[in-house]
């Protein structure tokens, strides 16, 4: 067996307009040669970010995509570490910073328009090319989180971000999960600084030319950035720049660090735009995402565990409730946030439906082999899993911007980095790692969560040495969950045990619920973004 057979080949992934695998000889569509390194937390990730921007200099490249911006977003606890400040300063001393901000929908449906404008305008303001982009399908967005910088000639310095991280308010929480002095308002369960947890890829060697490749292609289409007159007159009158302005030539990929052993393959989606709107380099749309989690899926025998921000619709659970069918030996862990983001109507009952479509139907296809649970921080406070990582059979690993739902899959446009790590031959040590690492801190085991590539490998399976096997695992969470909403039950008396995990309650929908809510699911939280005859055929 081999690593890359998990992965998707150029046929696979489905789009023949797109240059992203041009590079790679015959079918294959991943670089090898990388060094990947997760961030977890938004606070290492803002941090390390901070020290790459400031390392830049006249003649470098900073281009980034952003789903939410807030201008104002300290990237660590200092003043002049502001998001505007950092990146208008870099291109005020020489560095060509350009950025696509999703232009978004209005605050009146919790949305972020004006944030978005402002982060764009006063980048705008001090040089920088900031540009709102709106060429998605009606109701969408584009929601990938990415960040590109390239050091001319320091090519061994170069650097991509890929994952679940915008840079904005809420996001720069750390181990403690006492949340981000710069809050959003979210859900009451969640306080007044919302405890948020979340993952961001660091990516070294020649995948960083596929990532700056993913940005050119957006950057390059001539579709004008909003079709809608409004939003045109609207940029006119704030003097906002709509053109993006010619790219240079794309520098050679950067070389291979020393040691380096990861497989990187960049996942995306892209919706069908429908009416002649279609992005050029993704004609009728790109689901290399669904396309990826299905294979990897199919391939899974012993354990998938996924961090996620929602799971669920019935689509994307059939997925999964398919695989534990086949394979007795399968077993199905999810973290997930125990409250929606926000607690209106509209927010949370057709939300709730989805996940408990999802949920029900795996759990009934699989009895005991199925757990889903959601996170605490020591004082009782719900942590929001916005984190999007999926570990498979500690063999394929992805970190990126999709959910596991069906608006993920085929609505917005997302992008994910897949990783295979082929210095075992047995599983990833990098999947291993980062599972672990992951579990330490939702079993309050004493690991170093920030720095998962500097955990010294005998140290952390010594930890975790009762969760290396799917079995052991599966049980190691349960039992320190049944220990948590225990002590809870009991009225809290005593010491709190150790352990962040709460057992995932999903009540069976009433009927009132599931006629009110499926309208909405459908239409607002969970759309469809294939050509007809795709929808039609059930197929991606």
């Amino acid at each position: 067996m081999s690593h890359t057979d998990w992965l998707l080949t150029q046929s696979e992934r489905g789009n023949a307009q797109t240059v992203l695998d041009d590079r790679h000889e015959g079918d294959v569509a991943w670089s090898t040669g990388n060094v990947v390194r997760p961030l977890i937390h938004g606070a290492t990730y803002f941090a390390e970010l901070h020290e790459r921007l400031l390392e830049t200099r006249e003649g470098d490249l900073v281009y980034f995509t952003d789903w939410q911006g807030d201008a104002d977003q300290r990237l660590t606890d200092e003043p002049g570490s502001e998001v505007v400040e950092v990146l208008g300063s870099a291109d005020e001393r020489g560095v060509d910073v350009r950025g696509l901000i999703w232009r978004s929908h209005t605050e009146l449906f919790n949305f972020n328009a004006e944030q978005n404008r402002l982060l764009g305008k006063q980048l705008q303001s001090r040089g920088a090319e900031a540009l709102l982009d709106m060429r998605v399908r009606t109701g969408g967005s584009h929601h990938q989180k990415l960040v590109v910088i390239r050091y001319r000639g320091r090519p061994e310095r170069d650097i991509a971000y890929i994952g679940g991280i915008d840079l904005c308010h809420s996001r720069r929480d750390d181990a403690r999960h006492l949340g981000d002095p710069q809050a959003l308002s979210m859900a009451p369960e969640y306080g007044d600084t919302p405890a948020w947890h979340d993952v961001q890829a660091a990516i070294t060697g020649p995948a960083v030319y596929d990532a700056e490749t993913v940005f050119r292609e957006r950057w390059l289409d001539p579709t004008p950035l909003s079709r809608r007159p409004i939003h045109r007159l609207q940029d006119r009158l704030r003097g906002l720049d709509t053109n993006p302005d010619p790219l240079g030539e794309q520098a050679p990929p950067p070389p291979s660090p020393e040691g380096a052993t990861h497989t990187v393959q960049l996942l995306r989606t892209y919706p069908n735009l429908r009416h002649g709107r279609d992005y050029p380099f993704a004609r009728g749309g790109e689901r290399s995402v669904a396309r990826g989690y299905s294979k990897a899926i199919a391939r899974a025998r012993n354990l998938i565990y996924i961090e996620d921000q929602y799971l669920w619709g019935h689509e994307v659970g059939e997925v999964l409730t398919d695989a534990l069918r086949t394979n007795p030996d399968l077993h199905v862990m999810a973290v997930l946030p125990l409250f929606t983001d926000q607690a209106s109507f509209l927010a949370r009952a057709p939300q709730m439906l989805g996940r408990a479509r999802a949920i029900q139907n795996m759990r009934d296809a699989a009895p005991g082999r199925v757990a889903i649970y959601g996170p605490e921080n020591h004082a009782g406070t719900p942590v929001y899993v916005h984190a999007k990582v999926c570990v498979m059979d500690d063999l394929w690993t992805t970190v990126g911007s999709d959910n596991f739902n069906r608006r993920s899959w085929t609505h917005d446009s997302e992008l994910s980095a897949v990783v295979v790590d082929t210095s075992a031959d047995d599983h990833s040590p990098y999947a291993r790692r980062l599972r672990l690492t992951l579990a330490a801190e939702h079993l309050d085991r004493d690991v170093d969560t920030t720095q998962v590539d500097t955990v010294q490998p005998d140290s952390l399976l010594e930890t975790m040495a009762d969760c290396i096997d799917a079995p052991d695992f599966f049980a190691a969470f349960e039992e320190s969950a049944d220990r948590l909403d225990e002590w809870h039950a009991n009225g809290q008396r005593g010491l709190r045990p150790p352990g962040r995990l709460r057992r995932q309650v999903v009540p069976e929908p009433s009927r009132w619920l599931r006629v009110a809510g499926h309208a909405p699911f459908r239409l607002l939280h969970d759309p469809d973004g294939r050509p007809a005859p795709l929808r039609r055929a059930r197929d991606i």
